[in-house]
């Protein structure tokens, strides 16, 4: 055996062995909450001595931020899935937004990992900034692309954007749409964050006694936020 095929080989022990660490963290986040989240426990569960698992995962805050950087790019993975495979902005919009709402409703306790209370304590690194930000570069990759077509229309009423607030929307407009004006960016971020209450509310049985079941009122708020951020309608063919 080769020097570097022995080093594969270990290499895929340990990417096996990260995997089962973290499916078994996942299973105690079910019983026990981020915040109950424990290594030893973690270990006893797979039979390991605790100090082992270190040598994986030198602390809690380390398995943590390794099972949030997952979710956020399993959810990505869905959003860009459903992304990819709509023909139009406003179909790959709704695409988006439907499967992100699959993805927390068959995964409940990542998505509360990544937008429940926060873990007291835990200070999420700056390595879990670019997969956090997936689902929003899809949403505002769907506005640019109608502005680039000439097709964006935004509603004309609302407040007026502040200077402050403009000028924080250029800057993400900088780093994520370059060229999409401001009130646009701002529109944008006011339906990302709406999409991500309405799963909260839904998933954390805020709605329950309103909107429970709520599939027609997600579906009609996603065509709301589309019409908001000025998303083009499909034509219908006129008869005669």
């Amino acid at each position: 055996m080769t020097a570097s095929a022995g080093i594969t080989a270990r290499q895929r022990a340990r990417a096996e062995l990260s995997s089962e660490i973290k499916a078994a963290a996942r299973r105690q986040l079910a019983v026990a909450g981020a915040d109950g989240l424990s290594l030893r426990a973690v270990a006893r569960e797979l039979g390991m001595v605790s100090s082992a698992i270190y040598r994986y995962f030198p602390s809690r805050d380390d398995l943590l931020t390794a099972l949030i950087i997952d979710a956020y790019h399993a959810m990505g993975d869905a959003a860009e899935s459903a992304y990819h495979a709509a023909r139009d902005p406003r179909a790959r919009w709704r695409a988006v937004c439907r499967a992100v709402r699959d993805w927390a409703r068959a995964h409940p306790r990542e998505y509360a990992l990544l937008y429940g209370s926060p873990v007291p304590g835990y200070h999420a690194p700056p390595d879990t900034v670019e997969p956090a930000t997936r689902v929003a570069r899809l949403l505002l990759e769907t506005v640019r692309e109608s502005w680039a077509a000439g097709t964006l229309t935004p509603q004309p009423d609302g407040p007026q954007v502040s200077a402050r607030l403009r000028e924080q929307a250029t800057a993400l407009a900088e780093l994520t749409a370059p060229g999409l004006p401001a009130p646009v960016i701002a529109r944008g971020i006011v339906a990302w964050t709406q999409l991500y209450g309405m799963i909260s509310f839904e998933l954390f049985g805020h709605l329950v006694g309103s909107v429970d079941p709520s599939d027609d009122f997600f579906q009609h708020a996603t065509e709301q936020m589309a019409d908001l951020v000025g998303l083009p309608r499909r034509r219908t063919a006129k008869t005669g």
